[in-house]
C-alpha cells in the first residue's frame, strides 16, 4: 500500500520551506490535475473498446459454427437485419478492425498525456520537493 501523508518530519520540514506558489506553478498544477482526469477517462473508453473487440471476437468465433447458407440477425443502428452468415462475419471483422484503430489512437492519446505529466512532475517536484504530491 501506497503512503499517501506526509510523516510529522517531512511535514514540519516542508512547512519550514514555506514556498511561495507562483502563478505558473498554479498553472502547471492545473494543467496535471486536467490531464490526470483525461487520463482517467481514456483509460475507461480503452477498457470498453477492449470488452467490446473482445465480444465481436467471441460473437465471429460462435458465427463459424453456424451454417453458411442460414440468415442471421445483424443489428444496424436500432433495428435487426438477416443477413447471410458469411455476410455477418465480414461485417463483424471490419468492425473489429475499427475498434483496433479507434484503440491505436486512444493508445497514442494516453503516450501522450503520461508523457507530458511527466514533464509536469520533473518540473513540480523540481521546484516542491516533497511538499508536493503528485502520484496518482
Amino acid at each position: 500500500m501506497q503512503r499517501r501523508m506526509l510523516s510529522k518530519e517531512d511535514e514540519v520540514s516542508a512547512g519550514a520551506e514555506d514556498m511561495e506558489v507562483r502563478r505558473e506553478d498554479q498553472e502547471k498544477i492545473n494543467r496535471f490535475s486536467s490531464l490526470h482526469q483525461k487520463e482517467t477517462a481514456i483509460e475507461d473508453e480503452l477498457k470498453a473498446k477492449m470488452k467490446e473487440k473482445e465480444d465481436l471476437e467471441e460473437i465471429s468465433g460462435e458465427l463459424e459454427l453456424v451454417d453458411e447458407e442460414e440468415k442471421v440477425p445483424y443489428k444496424i443502428g436500432d433495428c435487426f437485419v438477416s443477413l447471410p452468415q458469411p455476410e455477418v462475419l465480414e461485417l463483424l471483422e471490419s468492425s473489429t478492425e475499427a475498434i483496433d484503430g479507434d484503440v491505436d489512437v486512444l493508445k497514442e492519446r494516453l503516450d501522450t498525456i503520461h508523457d507530458e505529466m511527466a514533464e509536469l512532475k520533473k518540473a513540480l517536484y523540481g521546484r516542491f520537493g516533497r511538499s508536493i504530491n503528485l502520484e496518482t
